[in-house]
């Protein structure tokens, strides 16, 4: 049975009270209110650090056992070795999600390639060698040049997701490449008639038995969380649904 995780791409937000956080709620407690309405986080933390052993096990102890955690992988990897002669970094940023892993909480590890990377698919292939199968892996994409059949191809071949990312600068094609999909719905706002759209595309992953990991923007406002909790409202992924909307 396919399942399907919703988050945003954080959490620890006091502006969001009271909308979604209660009022008096204390923010050490964040996380743990958190996962008792979304079932996934995509931690972004993990782009500039090296996430300690200690911190993954306070994750692990204020989540329950079905809550997942998308790993942003570091900017060592993405920018700065743009994933030339990143073997050694890669093995060590993903020995510190060792535990997140044996949990089995570990989601899928998300690689977002900085805007100026031009397409290079010996570079992508030669990197994708050095990543465990076991893992599920995700690639975001932000330059044009990637976004082709033969990209499409050599993430087919290691079923890796194209993460499908919507921003107000530019939309990724919604191709699948894996038997998982990732979402990142990136725009500040969504209508009622976009979210319904949302629900019905997902329908149409879990029934062909595709898990779904779709993470909406965080800000300062509520938003995103209040839309991620609708989108996992029973019903939300049906294609007939008319009433998406927040409350």
């Amino acid at each position: 049975m396919a399942h399907l995780y919703v988050g945003t791409s954080g959490w620890a937000y006091p502006t969001w009270k009271p909308a979604f956080y209660p009022e008096k709620l204390a923010q050490k407690k964040f996380l743990n209110f958190y996962a008792s309405k979304l079932n996934a986080v995509e931690v972004n933390y993990t782009f500039r650090q090296l996430v300690r052993e200690t911190t993954v096990q306070n994750w692990i102890a204020e989540t329950p056992g079905h809550f997942r955690f998308t790993i942003k992988a570091h900017q060592v990897i993405t920018h700065i070795k743009r994933l030339k002669s990143a073997e050694e970094f890669l093995q060590r940023f993903l020995g510190t999600l060792e535990a997140l892993e044996r949990a089995g909480r570990l989601g899928p590890l998300l690689f977002q390639l900085p805007p100026n990377f031009k397409a290079d698919q010996a570079v992508l292939s030669e990197f994708l060698k050095s990543l465990p199968r076991s893992v599920r892996t995700a690639f975001e994409f932000r330059h044009e040049s990637w976004l082709s059949e033969p990209t499409w191809a050599t993430l087919r071949e290691r079923n890796i997701a194209l993460c499908v990312a919507e921003t107000e600068e530019r939309d990724t094609p919604d191709v699948v490449t894996a038997d998982f999909a990732y979402y990142r719905y990136r725009k500040p706002s969504y209508t009622a008639e976009e979210r319904q759209a949302m629900g019905a595309r997902i329908h149409e992953h879990l029934a062909a038995g595709r898990d779904v990991f779709a993470y909406f923007k965080h800000e300062e406002t509520p938003e995103g969380a209040l839309y991620a909790v609708d989108l996992l409202r029973p019903g939300a992924t049906r294609r007939d649904r008319t009433d998406l909307a927040i409350s």
